[in-house]
């Protein structure tokens, strides 16, 4: 009888870093989950970042990201350190650039694993280094008329 770990789903998969991208249009939570979609994944696990209305009990008026050109591939290490830490089928990470408005998706970050505590930790291990480690920065403008720059 063959091990658990002899049937190809518990194997590696291979390229698991399915989609990697920084845009300056509309994000799709679909597009992310088609792409993490994997067979032989148990637990997929998402992560949408919006835009709140408020920071730091301050009312956020108007919000815009931009990032350094090697901010994409900054995301592609990331992801590529996740998959090496975790059992990962298939990862993928969108972030958007340029003004947006409340309520607009920011990032969205999904990993699928065979198991559901395994995406969720690599998940959280994604989205948390991408904030810290990417030169993505977002330009606030307060209703107090006061504004900030913050990112990595």
């Amino acid at each position: 009888m063959a091990s658990t770990n002899d049937h190809p789903g518990e194997q590696a998969a291979q390229d698991p870093v399915k989609l990697i991208a920084i845009r300056d249009a509309p994000l799709s939570v679909d597009e992310v989950l088609r792409a993490v979609g994997d067979d032989a994944a148990g637990g997929t696990a998402l992560f949408v970042g919006t835009v709140r209305n408020h920071d730091d009990g301050t009312d956020v008026d108007e919000l815009g990201y931009s990032c350094h050109p090697s901010a994409e591939d900054e995301m592609r290490r990331i992801a590529e350190k996740v998959v090496a830490a975790y059992p990962v089928r298939a990862l993928a990470a969108v972030h958007r650039v340029g003004d947006l408005e409340v309520g607009d998706l920011a990032v969205v970050v999904g990993v699928s694993c065979a198991h559901r505590g395994e995406a969720f930790e690599a998940c959280r291990k994604l989205i948390d280094d991408l904030k810290h480690e990417v030169p993505i920065w977002k330009h606030q403008k307060f209703s107090d008329g006061t504004e900030e720059w913050v990112g990595a």
